[in-house]
């Protein structure tokens, strides 16, 4: 058994991001800790259903079978159960047939602490106070906030990402909430051949672009696209960035303002990053939406 995952894609996820616990979190809101623990244990024979990320999850262990190593996509399980109310969640682990084997139960405690321990690449939660905290220490990480669980059919994993303040720093946006869009434009142009600094997604791209890689391009099971609110001419120091970071995005969409929804889902995505919740709310009831709460737009 390896001792370290530093050569894997590693991605934890909230035990209430991966399976449905509305019913539970309920009675722990309403009753309490210990009729939580009684209500779990009660059930741990008794399948969760998936959750927003269980799609997600699924295609992501799937990439293992097309790579022929069952260890290079790691997913990992952070909760704040103890472990004896995370029996339920191992059990219906094993009933959905995830190849999930690594977790942290808190027993109350926020589990963030945890993913740099992991080694993790991203953070997907439903708790926004966990997202913040693990994006302070460097990881990217998103708050679930979709009322759709999943992509599209395909065997195709598709992801979408906003660009300032997700993939690149807020710098260029601090400019365009301070100054306004005509300063932004002339700062984009005059600075368009200074990469910008990478944001808190920069990490997640490489390593999806170094798995890409282990694939002939026509091949990849993984594709990733750019959806910005960006349009010509602030898109060439987006493309000198990406260039210079020797990362390649299968798709550049610049909307200049246009509405995001329709685009993410025409091109099919299974999960889309956004650093603004208004674009996040649009795109919710269509596709699979993480929160990225960094940046001018969330101070």
């Amino acid at each position: 058994m390896p001792e370290k995952l530093d050569n894997n894609l590693v991605i934890a996820i909230s035990s209430r991001a991966l399976f449905n616990l509305d019913d539970s979190h309920e009675v722990y809101e309403r009753e309490g800790l210990e009729a939580y623990s009684r209500y779990q244990v009660e059930r741990e024979d008794t399948p969760l259903e998936p959750g927003e990320a269980f799609p997600l999850v699924q295609k992501l262990l799937r990439l293992n079978k097309r790579l022929g190593d069952d260890s290079q996509v790691e997913v990992v399980l952070l909760s704040r159960n103890s472990a004896d109310t995370g029996l339920r969640i191992f059990n219906s682990i094993a009933h959905h047939n995830l190849a999930i084997t690594r977790a942290a139960f808190c027993g109350g405690e926020s589990p963030w602490r945890y993913i740099n321990a992991f080694g993790s690449h991203l953070f997907l939660s439903n708790d926004s106070d966990d997202v913040r905290h693990a994006l302070e220490n460097g990881v990217a990480a998103a708050t679930l906030v979709s009322s759709k669980g999943g992509g599209m059919d395909s065997e195709e994993l598709r992801f979408a990402f906003d660009g300032d303040a997700v993939i690149f720093s807020d710098e260029a946006e601090r400019i365009y909430k301070s100054k306004g869009l005509e300063a932004f434009t002339a700062s984009e142009q005059a600075a368009a051949h200074d990469p910008l600094s990478g944001g808190p997604f920069k990490a997640f791209l490489g390593a999806l672009y170094r798995l890409q890689q282990a694939f002939p391009a026509t091949e990849a099971p993984i594709r990733t696209a750019l959806v910005t609110a960006r349009s010509a001419p602030a898109h060439e120091r987006v493309i000198r960035t990406l260039r210079a970071w020797n990362i390649r995005i299968d798709e550049s969409i610049f909307l200049g303002g246009l509405n995001k929804t329709e685009f993410l889902r025409a091109y099919q995505a299974d999960v889309f990053f956004d650093d603004q919740q208004s674009h996040c709310e649009a795109a919710s009831p269509h596709i699979a939406t993480g929160h990225v709460p960094h940046g001018v737009a969330n101070n």
